[in-house]
């Protein structure tokens, strides 16, 4: 499947050099050669998409959003987003698996955390998003 979406892409890319936007507006072709060159490939506009999805989750960017505040172990996580530890450990191994959250152990307790500065400022940069008010 993805083979064939990849070829159907490249088909109306080739075609696409053919094409005009009206009669009025003919396509640009060196702009639109220029910014072949540099838009986001499939392979990562498909690594993208899975990551944005796994952030579709209510109850996954919950425990974003506390990890934000502080590191915690899945007890306390499961507390502070009100759902059991089961379901809390199974989205973190989501989280884990898209190296989103990351975790350490003390003794037989494990801490998660927040991967990395990048994490933190794309959960940062979207709740200041929504909390802005139209102008």
């Amino acid at each position: 499947m993805y083979n064939q979406v990849q070829a159907q892409s490249q088909s109306k890319r080739q075609n696409a050099d053919n094409l005009s936007c009206s009669v009025a507006h003919p396509v640009d072709l060196n702009s639109v050669r220029q910014l072949h060159q540099n838009i986001l490939n499939f392979e990562k506009a498909q690594r993208m998409a899975e990551f944005f999805s796994l952030l579709g989750d209510a109850s996954r960017l919950r425990i974003l959003s506390a990890l934000a505040m502080q590191e915690l172990c899945v007890c306390d996580l499961a507390a502070a987003v009100k759902m059991s530890e089961s379901a809390v450990s199974h989205q973190l191994r989501m989280l884990r698996a898209m190296r989103l959250v990351g975790y350490r152990k003390q003794g037989r307790n494990v801490f998660y955390h927040l991967k990395d500065n990048h994490v933190l400022n794309l959960y940062r940069e979207v709740a200041e998003h929504l909390d802005e008010t139209e102008d």
